[in-house]
């Protein structure tokens, strides 16, 4: 092999489809201005200040219901593609990847670093283009601390994905699941 093998080429900028942005202009700005929002208004506040951060998630269009507690080290990467129903709780050092809406169902818990992680690269597109998936919560269900739940999959109503398992497939409702890749544990107890 030679040594101009293992060497990258010289490619002019505009021509290189991996330099290509996977956003438009709009989203990265209203991404860039989200940023200093939530640098400045929501990751300082007090712990105990969940109107306040609901306010400013709603300014920049989440959609939440009543009572939901998002915690101020939560990173929400698109506000306006979150919808939360009534008393959701995000917790510290969550993070949501969410180009396109994740959903999250009425008493919904998601704990500390876990990771919702709506989209990826298709690697075999020399672009390398971003290949987005929504995510649902059902109602009452609950993402465990430093759980991943991948672009597509969907926990049902009361569904459980255990702590730091990554759920690459559907979580049937009131189904307990853990691991990596999460499997099928036992069924939860029914509470509604």
């Amino acid at each position: 092999m030679s040594t101009t093998d293992s060497m990258p080429s010289r490619v002019a900028p505009s021509a290189d489809p991996y330099l290509a942005p996977s956003m438009s202009l709009g989203n990265r700005a209203a991404r860039a201005l989200w940023g200093v929002a939530w640098l400045l208004l929501m990751r300082p506040s007090p712990r105990p200040f969940h109107a306040w951060r609901r306010w400013v998630l709603r300014a920049f269009g989440a959609q939440l219901g009543p009572n939901c507690r998002i915690y101020a080290k939560a990173e929400i990467w698109a506000p306006w593609n979150l919808i939360c129903g009534d008393a959701v709780i995000i917790a510290n050092g969550v993070v949501v990847y969410n180009p396109l809406p994740i959903r999250i169902g009425s008493h919904g818990v998601v704990s500390q670093q876990a990771f919702l992680c709506g989209a990826t690269h298709d690697m075999d597109d020399p672009a390398f283009p971003m290949v987005s998936s929504p995510i649902t919560l059902g109602a009452y269900a609950w993402v465990c601390a430093r759980a991943t739940v991948c672009p597509g999959v969907n926990l049902g109503e009361g569904a459980v994905l255990g702590l730091g398992s990554v759920a690459t497939r559907d979580i049937p409702p009131w189904a307990v699941h853990a691991g990596v890749p999460a499997r099928f544990v036992r069924e939860r107890k029914r509470t509604r």
